[in-house]
């Protein structure tokens, strides 16, 4: 047995009260009239972008404009023609150091807060944190209004592993001095589509 399955089977014989999910439809939960709106005003707040994705647009130009010196694009979807590289054929995630902009797909959105829910797959989860920036590509029609309606869908994928991402990587020391980038991306995109 690995020593992160031995500190997880004794969490689990210490663990001394269980609590049950809560009823969430004894809860009034907050509903948006235009969820992309809200969405994007949650994601603006928390040092994010949201970009819709005008009809006919060509996504590599957008994300070219929006990021016009990078050098290392990450992505393994097909439609991102500009991606100098395949994530998924680095030899080790180390390998990943130095990702100017990583693009990948988003599952689904939270106007409620502006988080995506990302499911791992690529085979390095670590794509999603080693980046200097994010691009997180998501069907508009993929946003819900809370994130009570996000648990009813999240799921782990192949790999066993999602995450919400709302916003860059933020971090605040007791002097109340927020750095940007010091635990992920530096800069999260979302584009609309």
């Amino acid at each position: 047995m690995s020593s992160r399955e031995d500190i997880l089977k004794s969490i689990r014989e210490h663990t001394q009260t269980r609590y049950e999910m809560p009823d969430l439809d004894s809860h009034e939960l907050m509903t948006y009239p235009d969820k992309s709106e809200q969405f994007g005003i949650m994601l603006k707040q928390v040092g994010g972008e949201a970009v819709v994705l005008e009809e006919g647009a060509d996504i590599n130009k957008v994300i070219r404009d929006l990021y016009p010196d990078a050098q290392r694009i990450a992505s393994d979807l097909p439609e991102i023609k500009i991606a100098t590289f395949n994530p998924d054929d680095v030899a080790a995630a180390a390998d990943l150091n130095g990702t100017d902009v990583a693009v990948i797909r988003g599952c689904l959105g939270v106007a409620e807060n502006g988080a995506v829910w990302i499911e791992q797959n690529v085979k390095y989860r670590s794509l999603y944190f080693i980046s200097e920036n994010l691009v997180i590509l998501l069907d508009k029609d993929k946003l819900v209004n809370n994130m009570a309606e996000a648990y009813l869908i999240v799921n782990t994928g192949k790999y066993g592993f999602g995450t919400f991402i709302s916003g860059p990587s933020k971090t605040a020391d007791i002097e109340q001095a927020l750095v940007f980038g010091a635990h992920g991306a530096r800069g999260v995109t979302v584009i609309l589509e």
